[in-house]
């Protein structure tokens, strides 16, 4: 019987991690579109594309890397500064 409710109350806060998180995205892509349209706008080299293209492929390489346990970090997935990491 405990172990019902401790399965029911991991469900319950995964799930709601998962809500958080997604409305975090969503109103982040609301606040940066305008911004993502200017700076598309302005790139007439194609160096965001570029970016983007060869982060997908970082992004697809280390999901097939990482084998233990995922990290959890809510500041992380939602700070506007994430893909600038590599900058310093």
């Amino acid at each position: 019987m405990q172990t019902l409710a401790v399965d029911i109350a991991s469900t319950f806060v995964d799930d709601a991690a998962a809500l958080v998180a997604g409305l975090g995205r969503a109103v982040l892509k609301l606040a940066m579109g305008p911004i993502d349209r200017i700076a598309n706008a302005c790139d007439i080299a194609g160096v965001l594309a570029e970016r983007r293209a060869t982060f997908r492929m970082w992004r697809a390489n280390r999901s097939r890397i990482r084998h233990g346990g995922r990290r959890f970090s809510l500041l992380g997935r939602l700070s506007p500064f994430r893909h600038l990491a590599h900058l310093t």
